[in-house]
Protein backbone atom coordinates (compact mmCIF):
# COMPACT_ATOMS: atom_id res chain seq x y z
CA UNK A 1 0.00 0.00 0.00
CA UNK A 2 2.80 2.39 1.21
CA UNK A 3 6.26 2.71 -0.44
CA UNK A 4 9.02 4.31 0.18
CA UNK A 5 11.71 4.58 -2.29
CA UNK A 6 15.74 5.83 -1.32
CA UNK A 7 13.76 9.18 0.43
CA UNK A 8 16.16 11.71 1.63
CA UNK A 9 14.98 15.40 3.59
CA UNK A 10 16.77 18.20 4.05
CA UNK A 11 16.27 21.25 6.57
CA UNK A 12 18.81 23.83 4.62
CA UNK A 13 22.31 21.50 4.67
CA UNK A 14 20.90 19.32 7.30
CA UNK A 15 20.20 16.14 5.78
CA UNK A 16 17.73 14.73 8.51
CA UNK A 17 16.50 11.66 6.04
CA UNK A 18 19.31 9.55 4.21
CA UNK A 19 17.75 7.08 1.53
CA UNK A 20 15.12 5.34 3.57
CA UNK A 21 13.39 2.83 1.94
CA UNK A 22 10.52 1.20 3.73
CA UNK A 23 7.51 -0.65 2.49
CA UNK A 24 4.07 -1.07 4.66
CA UNK A 25 1.48 -3.47 3.23
CA UNK A 26 -1.95 -3.30 3.53
CA UNK A 27 -2.80 -5.10 6.50
CA UNK A 28 0.60 -4.97 8.34
CA UNK A 29 2.36 -3.10 11.34
CA UNK A 30 5.95 -1.56 10.60
CA UNK A 31 8.08 -0.56 13.47
CA UNK A 32 10.36 2.69 13.33
CA UNK A 33 12.87 2.51 16.36
CA UNK A 34 15.53 4.58 16.74
CA UNK A 35 17.25 7.67 18.93
CA UNK A 36 15.86 10.92 19.31
CA UNK A 37 16.74 12.69 15.97
CA UNK A 38 17.70 9.35 14.20
CA UNK A 39 14.63 10.91 11.58
CA UNK A 40 11.72 8.88 13.05
CA UNK A 41 9.49 11.57 12.89
CA UNK A 42 10.84 13.32 10.13
CA UNK A 43 10.18 10.12 7.86
CA UNK A 44 6.67 9.93 9.32
CA UNK A 45 5.69 13.46 8.76
CA UNK A 46 6.55 13.37 5.07
CA UNK A 47 4.78 10.61 4.46
CA UNK A 48 1.83 12.14 5.56
CA UNK A 49 2.67 15.61 3.71
CA UNK A 50 2.75 17.17 7.05
CA UNK A 51 6.52 18.10 7.49
CA UNK A 52 7.99 21.97 7.89
CA UNK A 53 7.96 23.94 4.38
CA UNK A 54 11.62 24.62 5.42
CA UNK A 55 11.94 20.66 4.58
CA UNK A 56 13.14 19.34 1.19
CA UNK A 57 12.79 16.49 -0.69
CA UNK A 58 15.85 15.70 -2.01
CA UNK A 59 15.78 12.44 -3.23
CA UNK A 60 12.83 9.87 -3.48
CA UNK A 61 9.13 9.32 -3.37
CA UNK A 62 6.35 8.32 -1.38
CA UNK A 63 3.73 6.08 -2.79
CA UNK A 64 0.26 5.59 -1.85
CA UNK A 65 -0.71 2.10 -4.09
CA UNK A 66 0.07 3.49 -7.43
CA UNK A 67 -0.29 7.26 -6.56
CA UNK A 68 2.64 9.23 -5.80
CA UNK A 69 2.02 11.27 -2.91
CA UNK A 70 5.78 13.25 -3.31
CA UNK A 71 8.60 12.92 -5.69
CA UNK A 72 11.94 14.78 -5.41
CA UNK A 73 12.25 18.14 -7.27
CA UNK A 74 8.67 18.57 -7.07
CA UNK A 75 6.69 20.77 -5.44
CA UNK A 76 4.24 19.06 -2.83
CA UNK A 77 0.30 18.42 -3.80
CA UNK A 78 -1.27 19.56 -1.13
CA UNK A 79 -4.76 19.37 -2.58
CA UNK A 80 -4.12 15.86 -3.17
CA UNK A 81 -2.95 15.33 0.26
CA UNK A 82 -5.90 16.69 1.31
CA UNK A 83 -7.72 14.34 -0.23
CA UNK A 84 -5.65 11.27 1.42
CA UNK A 85 -5.29 13.22 5.43
CA UNK A 86 -8.35 11.32 7.25
CA UNK A 87 -10.26 9.31 5.15
CA UNK A 88 -7.02 6.99 3.98
CA UNK A 89 -4.45 8.49 6.26
CA UNK A 90 -4.18 9.33 9.47
CA UNK A 91 -1.96 10.42 12.23
CA UNK A 92 -1.41 10.20 16.15
CA UNK A 93 0.99 13.04 17.37
CA UNK A 94 3.36 12.97 19.56
CA UNK A 95 3.15 16.05 21.30
CA UNK A 96 -1.03 15.96 22.06
CA UNK A 97 -0.67 19.49 23.97
CA UNK A 98 0.57 21.14 20.92
CA UNK A 99 -1.54 19.38 18.65
CA UNK A 100 -5.01 19.74 20.70
CA UNK A 101 -6.41 23.34 20.62
CA UNK A 102 -6.59 24.80 24.26
CA UNK A 103 -9.18 27.05 23.11
CA UNK A 104 -12.33 24.44 22.25
CA UNK A 105 -13.32 21.36 23.82
CA UNK A 106 -11.82 18.65 22.91
CA UNK A 107 -15.03 16.58 22.30
CA UNK A 108 -15.98 18.88 19.50
CA UNK A 109 -12.14 18.89 18.28
CA UNK A 110 -12.53 15.07 17.47
CA UNK A 111 -16.44 15.64 15.86
CA UNK A 112 -14.25 18.50 13.82
CA UNK A 113 -12.98 14.98 11.83
CA UNK A 114 -16.40 14.54 11.20
CA UNK A 115 -17.28 17.06 10.00
CA UNK A 116 -14.76 18.08 7.71
CA UNK A 117 -14.56 14.42 6.02
CA UNK A 118 -17.88 12.73 5.39
CA UNK A 119 -19.17 10.61 8.59
CA UNK A 120 -20.52 7.33 7.32
CA UNK A 121 -22.93 5.35 8.74
CA UNK A 122 -21.39 2.55 11.43
CA UNK A 123 -22.00 -0.33 12.13
CA UNK A 124 -22.49 -1.72 16.01
CA UNK A 125 -19.92 -4.19 15.21
CA UNK A 126 -17.73 -4.53 18.30
CA UNK A 127 -14.14 -4.60 19.16
CA UNK A 128 -13.62 -6.76 22.05
CA UNK A 129 -11.81 -5.33 25.42
CA UNK A 130 -11.65 -1.57 23.79
CA UNK A 131 -13.96 -0.35 26.66
CA UNK A 132 -17.31 0.23 27.72
CA UNK A 133 -19.84 2.45 26.40
CA UNK A 134 -23.55 2.87 26.84
CA UNK A 135 -24.44 0.08 25.07
CA UNK A 136 -21.61 -2.43 26.49
CA UNK A 137 -19.05 -2.04 23.50
CA UNK A 138 -17.37 0.29 21.50
CA UNK A 139 -18.23 0.50 18.20
CA UNK A 140 -16.10 1.81 15.00
CA UNK A 141 -17.35 3.71 11.84
CA UNK A 142 -18.27 1.09 8.71
CA UNK A 143 -15.53 2.89 6.32
CA UNK A 144 -16.78 0.55 3.34
CA UNK A 145 -17.98 2.50 0.38
CA UNK A 146 -21.43 0.87 0.18
CA UNK A 147 -21.90 2.64 3.84
CA UNK A 148 -20.38 5.48 2.74
CA UNK A 149 -22.77 5.83 -0.44
CA UNK A 150 -26.08 4.44 1.47
CA UNK A 151 -25.30 6.28 5.09
CA UNK A 152 -23.43 9.24 4.66
CA UNK A 153 -23.55 12.37 6.52
CA UNK A 154 -21.41 15.16 5.00
CA UNK A 155 -22.15 18.05 6.72
CA UNK A 156 -24.11 17.25 10.25
CA UNK A 157 -26.49 20.22 10.89
CA UNK A 158 -29.76 18.63 12.11
CA UNK A 159 -30.38 17.48 15.59
CA UNK A 160 -29.98 14.06 14.56
CA UNK A 161 -27.32 14.28 13.03
CA UNK A 162 -24.74 16.03 15.67
CA UNK A 163 -26.57 13.50 18.28
CA UNK A 164 -24.81 10.97 16.20
CA UNK A 165 -21.72 12.62 15.77
CA UNK A 166 -21.64 12.72 19.79
CA UNK A 167 -22.75 9.35 20.38
CA UNK A 168 -19.99 7.78 17.73
CA UNK A 169 -17.53 10.87 20.02
CA UNK A 170 -18.09 9.09 22.96
CA UNK A 171 -18.22 5.35 22.29
CA UNK A 172 -14.73 6.24 20.63
CA UNK A 173 -13.44 7.99 23.91
CA UNK A 174 -14.47 4.88 25.55
CA UNK A 175 -12.79 2.90 23.06
CA UNK A 176 -9.74 4.38 23.88
CA UNK A 177 -9.90 4.07 27.57
CA UNK A 178 -11.32 7.09 28.51
CA UNK A 179 -13.29 6.48 31.60
CA UNK A 180 -16.25 9.15 31.77
CA UNK A 181 -16.40 9.68 28.24
CA UNK A 182 -19.32 12.27 28.49
CA UNK A 183 -17.05 14.37 30.88
CA UNK A 184 -14.30 14.61 29.57
CA UNK A 185 -15.96 15.82 26.00
CA UNK A 186 -16.86 18.73 27.91
CA UNK A 187 -13.56 19.48 28.89
CA UNK A 188 -10.42 21.61 27.48
CA UNK A 189 -7.11 19.97 27.00
CA UNK A 190 -5.55 21.60 30.37
CA UNK A 191 -8.14 19.56 32.45
CA UNK A 192 -6.97 16.64 31.32
CA UNK A 193 -3.77 15.07 32.18
CA UNK A 194 -1.12 14.36 29.71
CA UNK A 195 -1.88 10.82 29.33
CA UNK A 196 -5.75 11.63 28.51
CA UNK A 197 -4.73 13.85 26.09
CA UNK A 198 -2.97 11.42 24.21
CA UNK A 199 -5.63 9.04 24.15
CA UNK A 200 -7.89 11.88 22.98
CA UNK A 201 -5.60 12.07 19.68
CA UNK A 202 -5.81 8.39 19.12
CA UNK A 203 -9.55 8.60 19.26
CA UNK A 204 -9.28 11.60 16.73
CA UNK A 205 -7.16 9.24 14.67
CA UNK A 206 -8.96 6.45 14.18
CA UNK A 207 -12.57 7.40 14.92
CA UNK A 208 -12.50 7.49 10.92
CA UNK A 209 -11.40 4.12 10.33
CA UNK A 210 -8.57 5.35 8.03
CA UNK A 211 -6.64 2.39 5.53
CA UNK A 212 -3.43 3.52 7.19
CA UNK A 213 -2.69 4.63 10.74
CA UNK A 214 0.50 6.76 11.57
CA UNK A 215 1.47 6.32 15.05
CA UNK A 216 4.50 8.72 16.37
CA UNK A 217 5.52 7.49 20.09
CA UNK A 218 1.67 6.75 20.42
CA UNK A 219 1.58 5.47 24.44
CA UNK A 220 4.16 7.47 25.36
CA UNK A 221 2.16 9.35 27.97
CA UNK A 222 0.23 6.08 29.25
CA UNK A 223 0.54 3.98 32.41
CA UNK A 224 1.06 0.47 31.60
CA UNK A 225 -2.43 -0.69 32.02
CA UNK A 226 -3.77 2.04 29.73
CA UNK A 227 -0.52 1.27 27.55
CA UNK A 228 -1.62 -2.52 26.96
CA UNK A 229 -5.24 -1.37 26.59
CA UNK A 230 -4.19 0.77 23.71
CA UNK A 231 -1.71 -2.02 21.92
CA UNK A 232 -4.39 -4.22 22.23
CA UNK A 233 -6.81 -1.95 20.57
CA UNK A 234 -4.75 -0.77 17.88
CA UNK A 235 -3.67 -4.77 16.97
CA UNK A 236 -7.28 -5.78 17.08
CA UNK A 237 -8.24 -2.97 15.21
CA UNK A 238 -5.32 -4.31 12.42
CA UNK A 239 -6.66 -7.68 12.40
CA UNK A 240 -10.33 -6.72 12.16
CA UNK A 241 -9.92 -3.98 9.63
CA UNK A 242 -7.15 -4.87 8.09
CA UNK A 243 -5.46 -1.74 8.81
CA UNK A 244 -2.02 -0.73 8.26
CA UNK A 245 0.06 1.16 11.05
CA UNK A 246 3.16 3.05 11.24
CA UNK A 247 4.70 2.27 14.65
CA UNK A 248 7.21 5.17 15.73
CA UNK A 249 8.44 4.26 19.11
CA UNK A 250 11.39 4.53 21.27
CA UNK A 251 10.60 1.50 23.56
CA UNK A 252 11.10 -1.46 21.99
CA UNK A 253 9.47 -3.90 24.38
CA UNK A 254 6.10 -2.33 22.42
CA UNK A 255 8.05 -2.62 19.46
CA UNK A 256 8.77 -6.50 19.85
CA UNK A 257 5.29 -7.15 20.94
CA UNK A 258 2.46 -5.37 18.01
CA UNK A 259 4.87 -5.27 14.91
CA UNK A 260 5.04 -7.69 12.15
CA UNK A 261 8.67 -5.68 10.99
CA UNK A 262 10.64 -3.62 12.78
CA UNK A 263 13.10 -0.85 10.88
CA UNK A 264 16.21 0.69 13.16
CA UNK A 265 16.92 4.07 12.45
CA UNK A 266 20.18 5.97 12.82
CA UNK A 267 21.41 9.34 11.54
CA UNK A 268 18.42 9.51 9.33
CA UNK A 269 19.37 5.94 7.61
CA UNK A 270 17.62 2.46 8.23
CA UNK A 271 20.28 0.29 9.71
CA UNK A 272 18.79 -2.75 10.00
CA UNK A 273 15.46 -4.34 8.93
CA UNK A 274 13.38 -7.85 10.43
CA UNK A 275 10.99 -9.14 11.98
CA UNK A 276 10.76 -8.79 15.71
CA UNK A 277 12.73 -12.63 16.30
CA UNK A 278 15.62 -11.06 13.62
CA UNK A 279 15.85 -8.09 15.87
CA UNK A 280 15.97 -9.30 19.24
CA UNK A 281 17.24 -12.17 19.06
CA UNK A 282 19.53 -12.19 15.84
CA UNK A 283 20.73 -8.49 15.58
CA UNK A 284 23.13 -7.45 13.34
CA UNK A 285 24.39 -4.25 13.85
CA UNK A 286 26.51 -3.19 16.67
CA UNK A 287 23.62 -0.37 17.52
CA UNK A 288 20.83 -2.59 17.58
CA UNK A 289 22.11 -4.52 19.92
CA UNK A 290 23.32 -1.75 22.34
CA UNK A 291 19.52 -0.38 22.16
CA UNK A 292 18.32 -4.16 23.65
CA UNK A 293 20.84 -3.77 26.33
CA UNK A 294 19.64 -0.17 27.13
CA UNK A 295 16.19 -1.13 27.60
CA UNK A 296 15.29 -1.19 31.35
CA UNK A 297 14.57 -4.37 32.60
CA UNK A 298 13.34 -5.82 36.29
CA UNK A 299 15.66 -9.27 35.00
CA UNK A 300 18.83 -7.01 35.32
CA UNK A 301 20.57 -6.28 38.30
CA UNK A 302 19.38 -2.61 40.21
CA UNK A 303 20.41 0.58 38.37
CA UNK A 304 21.22 1.49 41.66
CA UNK A 305 23.70 -0.84 42.33
CA UNK A 306 26.33 0.36 40.50
CA UNK A 307 26.74 3.65 42.86
CA UNK A 308 28.15 3.79 46.09
CA UNK A 309 26.47 5.90 48.43
CA UNK A 310 24.79 6.32 51.82
CA UNK A 311 21.68 4.90 53.41
CA UNK A 312 18.79 7.20 52.60
CA UNK A 313 18.72 9.31 56.26
CA UNK A 314 15.65 9.14 57.95
CA UNK A 315 15.32 13.06 57.69
CA UNK A 316 12.85 13.96 55.52
CA UNK A 317 12.81 16.62 53.01
CA UNK A 318 9.25 17.10 53.15
CA UNK A 319 6.33 15.33 55.27
CA UNK A 320 2.81 15.29 53.75
CA UNK A 321 -0.24 14.60 56.20
CA UNK A 322 -3.89 14.10 55.84
CA UNK A 323 -3.64 16.16 52.07
CA UNK A 324 -6.49 16.23 49.76
CA UNK A 325 -6.60 18.37 46.31
CA UNK A 326 -9.17 19.46 44.84
CA UNK A 327 -9.82 21.19 41.11
CA UNK A 328 -12.61 23.17 40.07
CA UNK A 329 -14.66 22.82 36.69
CA UNK A 330 -17.85 24.06 35.51
CA UNK A 331 -18.92 27.80 35.72
CA UNK A 332 -18.87 28.17 31.99
CA UNK A 333 -22.41 30.66 32.39
CA UNK A 334 -22.54 34.11 34.36
CA UNK A 335 -24.13 32.65 37.36
CA UNK A 336 -23.32 29.37 36.92
CA UNK A 337 -21.28 27.62 40.35
CA UNK A 338 -17.94 25.51 39.37
CA UNK A 339 -17.88 22.07 40.43
CA UNK A 340 -15.33 21.09 42.96
CA UNK A 341 -13.98 17.70 42.62
CA UNK A 342 -11.13 16.12 44.48
CA UNK A 343 -8.51 14.18 43.23
CA UNK A 344 -6.50 13.23 45.97
CA UNK A 345 -7.74 11.69 49.18
CA UNK A 346 -6.07 11.61 52.75
CA UNK A 347 -2.12 10.92 51.10
CA UNK A 348 0.18 10.52 53.92
CA UNK A 349 3.94 10.23 53.21
CA UNK A 350 7.91 11.43 53.47
CA UNK A 351 10.04 11.75 51.21
CA UNK A 352 13.13 11.42 53.04
CA UNK A 353 16.79 13.08 52.65
CA UNK A 354 18.87 11.84 49.83
CA UNK A 355 16.15 8.93 48.49
CA UNK A 356 14.33 8.37 45.33
CA UNK A 357 10.68 7.91 46.16
CA UNK A 358 8.88 6.26 43.39
CA UNK A 359 5.03 7.40 42.36
CA UNK A 360 2.93 5.07 40.14
CA UNK A 361 -0.45 4.72 39.11
CA UNK A 362 -2.69 4.88 36.10
CA UNK A 363 -3.07 8.44 34.14
CA UNK A 364 -5.61 10.07 36.27
CA UNK A 365 -5.34 8.83 39.73
CA UNK A 366 -3.79 11.84 40.63
CA UNK A 367 -0.36 11.90 40.69
CA UNK A 368 0.48 15.36 38.69
CA UNK A 369 -1.90 16.76 41.18
CA UNK A 370 -0.32 15.89 44.24
CA UNK A 371 3.48 16.75 43.17
CA UNK A 372 1.47 19.95 41.80
CA UNK A 373 0.39 20.62 45.41
CA UNK A 374 4.29 19.93 47.24
CA UNK A 375 5.08 22.68 44.34
CA UNK A 376 2.78 25.25 45.86
CA UNK A 377 0.82 25.01 42.43
CA UNK A 378 -2.20 24.18 43.65
CA UNK A 379 -3.57 25.95 46.59
CA UNK A 380 -7.40 24.15 46.48
CA UNK A 381 -5.59 21.71 49.26
CA UNK A 382 -6.45 20.42 53.06
CA UNK A 383 -4.36 19.10 55.13
CA UNK A 384 -0.65 19.50 56.12
CA UNK A 385 2.49 19.63 53.42
CA UNK A 386 6.03 20.58 55.93
CA UNK A 387 8.96 21.64 53.35
CA UNK A 388 12.41 21.00 55.24
CA UNK A 389 14.78 21.88 52.81
CA UNK A 390 15.69 24.31 49.75
CA UNK A 391 12.96 25.21 47.37
CA UNK A 392 11.45 22.16 45.37
CA UNK A 393 12.05 21.91 41.42
CA UNK A 394 9.89 20.30 38.88
CA UNK A 395 10.90 18.36 35.56
CA UNK A 396 7.56 18.78 33.90
CA UNK A 397 5.76 15.70 31.82
CA UNK A 398 5.52 17.78 28.80
CA UNK A 399 8.65 19.98 27.84
CA UNK A 400 7.00 21.23 24.95
CA UNK A 401 4.33 23.18 26.77
CA UNK A 402 6.73 23.94 29.54
CA UNK A 403 9.32 25.70 27.41
CA UNK A 404 9.04 29.05 25.63
CA UNK A 405 9.52 28.78 22.10
CA UNK A 406 10.30 32.28 21.50
CA UNK A 407 13.70 31.72 24.00
CA UNK A 408 16.99 30.13 23.30
CA UNK A 409 17.99 27.18 24.84
CA UNK A 410 20.55 28.97 26.79
CA UNK A 411 18.36 31.58 27.92
CA UNK A 412 15.87 28.41 29.03
CA UNK A 413 18.52 27.04 30.94
CA UNK A 414 19.86 30.59 32.87
CA UNK A 415 16.08 31.40 33.61
CA UNK A 416 16.15 29.60 37.18
CA UNK A 417 19.51 31.15 38.20
CA UNK A 418 18.31 34.06 37.20
CA UNK A 419 15.27 33.71 39.59
CA UNK A 420 17.34 32.67 41.94
CA UNK A 421 19.10 35.60 41.70
CA UNK A 422 16.11 37.69 42.39
CA UNK A 423 14.95 35.77 45.44
CA UNK A 424 18.62 35.04 47.17
CA UNK A 425 20.55 37.76 46.29
CA UNK A 426 23.59 36.41 47.56
CA UNK A 427 23.64 33.89 44.50
CA UNK A 428 23.23 36.07 41.85
CA UNK A 429 25.56 34.87 39.40
CA UNK A 430 26.85 36.99 36.53
CA UNK A 431 26.04 37.07 32.61
CA UNK A 432 28.86 35.10 31.79
CA UNK A 433 28.90 32.34 34.77
CA UNK A 434 25.08 31.53 34.42
CA UNK A 435 26.61 30.82 30.73
CA UNK A 436 29.18 28.85 31.72
CA UNK A 437 26.51 26.75 33.93
CA UNK A 438 24.40 26.51 30.87
CA UNK A 439 26.99 25.55 28.22
CA UNK A 440 28.39 22.76 31.62
CA UNK A 441 24.35 21.62 31.74
CA UNK A 442 24.07 20.98 27.86
CA UNK A 443 26.88 18.48 28.34
CA UNK A 444 25.60 16.98 31.78
CA UNK A 445 22.01 16.00 29.88
CA UNK A 446 23.97 14.89 26.38
CA UNK A 447 23.74 17.54 23.99
CA UNK A 448 26.05 19.76 23.13
CA UNK A 449 27.17 23.86 23.37
CA UNK A 450 26.08 23.88 19.40
CA UNK A 451 22.07 23.83 21.04
CA UNK A 452 22.44 27.31 22.95
CA UNK A 453 21.28 29.02 20.46
CA UNK A 454 18.63 26.96 19.37
CA UNK A 455 14.81 27.67 20.02
CA UNK A 456 12.60 24.47 21.57
CA UNK A 457 11.00 23.70 17.74
CA UNK A 458 14.25 22.76 16.41
CA UNK A 459 14.16 19.98 18.94
CA UNK A 460 13.36 16.16 18.87
CA UNK A 461 10.57 15.57 21.56
CA UNK A 462 13.32 13.84 23.91
CA UNK A 463 16.13 17.05 23.21
CA UNK A 464 13.33 19.10 24.34
CA UNK A 465 12.81 16.88 27.69
CA UNK A 466 16.46 17.21 28.30
CA UNK A 467 16.19 20.57 28.27
CA UNK A 468 13.77 20.59 30.91
CA UNK A 469 15.42 18.03 33.27
CA UNK A 470 18.61 20.82 32.78
CA UNK A 471 16.30 23.32 34.17
CA UNK A 472 15.40 21.31 36.71
CA UNK A 473 18.74 20.47 37.82
CA UNK A 474 21.09 23.53 37.21
CA UNK A 475 20.25 25.31 41.09
CA UNK A 476 20.87 21.93 42.68
CA UNK A 477 18.08 21.74 44.57
CA UNK A 478 17.45 19.40 47.65
CA UNK A 479 14.08 17.96 46.43
CA UNK A 480 13.06 17.37 42.78
CA UNK A 481 10.08 16.06 41.96
CA UNK A 482 10.66 14.52 38.00
CA UNK A 483 6.61 13.78 36.53
CA UNK A 484 7.79 11.09 33.39
CA UNK A 485 11.42 12.50 33.34
CA UNK A 486 12.92 9.65 31.19
CA UNK A 487 8.94 8.76 29.38
CA UNK A 488 9.82 10.93 25.66
CA UNK A 489 13.43 9.74 25.33
CA UNK A 490 14.95 6.76 23.88
CA UNK A 491 16.25 3.82 25.68
CA UNK A 492 19.98 4.50 24.88
CA UNK A 493 19.57 8.36 26.59
CA UNK A 494 16.96 7.14 28.76
CA UNK A 495 19.71 5.08 30.52
CA UNK A 496 21.78 7.68 30.18
CA UNK A 497 19.50 10.38 32.40
CA UNK A 498 18.43 7.89 34.49
CA UNK A 499 22.29 7.21 35.66
CA UNK A 500 22.70 11.15 35.46
CA UNK A 501 19.60 11.13 38.30
CA UNK A 502 21.13 8.72 40.36
CA UNK A 503 24.57 10.01 40.21
CA UNK A 504 23.40 14.04 41.06
CA UNK A 505 21.23 12.06 43.82
CA UNK A 506 24.59 10.47 45.34
CA UNK A 507 26.74 13.53 44.80
CA UNK A 508 24.48 15.75 46.03
CA UNK A 509 22.47 13.97 48.75
CA UNK A 510 19.00 14.80 46.57
CA UNK A 511 15.51 14.01 46.83
CA UNK A 512 13.36 13.16 44.13
CA UNK A 513 9.58 12.15 43.97
CA UNK A 514 9.92 9.79 40.54
CA UNK A 515 6.46 9.65 39.06
CA UNK A 516 6.49 7.37 35.64
CA UNK A 517 3.91 5.00 34.03
CA UNK A 518 6.83 2.39 33.37
CA UNK A 519 7.55 -0.42 35.93
CA UNK A 520 10.46 -1.24 34.66
CA UNK A 521 11.93 2.49 35.13
CA UNK A 522 10.07 2.80 38.84
CA UNK A 523 12.23 -0.71 39.64
CA UNK A 524 15.54 0.82 38.08
CA UNK A 525 15.46 4.49 40.03
CA UNK A 526 13.28 4.28 43.13
CA UNK A 527 14.50 3.29 46.73
CA UNK A 528 10.82 3.28 47.89
CA UNK A 529 8.05 2.92 46.16
CA UNK A 530 4.34 4.27 46.13
CA UNK A 531 1.28 2.97 44.22
CA UNK A 532 -1.40 5.38 43.58
CA UNK A 533 -4.88 4.20 42.33
CA UNK A 534 -8.45 6.77 42.07
CA UNK A 535 -6.20 9.50 44.03
CA UNK A 536 -5.64 7.19 46.70
CA UNK A 537 -2.14 5.97 47.95
CA UNK A 538 -2.61 2.46 48.01
CA UNK A 539 0.48 0.58 49.02
CA UNK A 540 3.89 2.00 49.93
CA UNK A 541 7.36 0.05 50.94
CA UNK A 542 10.89 -0.70 50.16
CA UNK A 543 11.20 -1.54 46.51
CA UNK A 544 12.43 -5.00 46.43
CA UNK A 545 9.73 -5.69 48.68
CA UNK A 546 6.79 -4.14 46.90
CA UNK A 547 8.08 -5.74 43.82
CA UNK A 548 8.85 -9.41 45.99
CA UNK A 549 5.77 -9.33 47.93
CA UNK A 550 2.93 -6.65 46.63
CA UNK A 551 0.00 -6.34 48.91
CA UNK A 552 -2.58 -5.02 46.68
CA UNK A 553 -4.90 -6.27 43.81
CA UNK A 554 -3.82 -3.23 41.94
CA UNK A 555 -0.53 -3.68 42.43
CA UNK A 556 -0.37 -7.34 41.77
CA UNK A 557 -1.95 -6.36 37.87
CA UNK A 558 0.65 -3.47 37.46
CA UNK A 559 3.27 -6.15 38.03
CA UNK A 560 1.71 -8.50 35.97
CA UNK A 561 1.27 -6.02 33.08
CA UNK A 562 4.78 -4.76 32.58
Amino acid sequence: MITIEDLSVNFGRTEAVRHVSLEIPDGQILGVVGESGSGKSVTALTLMGLVSEEATVTSGRILYDDVVLQEAGKPRDKALYRRYQGDCMSMVFQEPMTSLNPTQRVGRQVEEMLRLHSMPAYSRESVPGTGPTAQGEACFPDHSTEAAREGGLRFCRSKQERQAMKQLVLETFAAVGLREPERVYGCYPHQLSGGMRQRVMIAMAIILHPRLIVADEPTTALDVTVQNQIMDLLREINGKRHNAILFITHDLNLAKRICHRIAVMKDGRVVETGTPEEIFERPKEEYTRNLIEAVPSRMKPRGRSGWEGSIPCPEPVVSVKGLQVYYREGGNSLFSQRKKNQVVRDAEFEIRKGEILGLVGESGCGKTSLSKAILGMNRDIAGEIVHYSTRPQMIFQDPYSSLNPSKTVGWLLEEPLRARGKLEPDKAMSAADMRAAAMEMLGTVGLTEAYYDRRPFQLSGGQRQRISIGQALITRPGLVIADEPVSALDVTIQAQIMELMRRLQEELQLSYLFISHDINVIYQMSDRIMVMKEGKILEIGETEEVFAHPREAYTKQLLRES
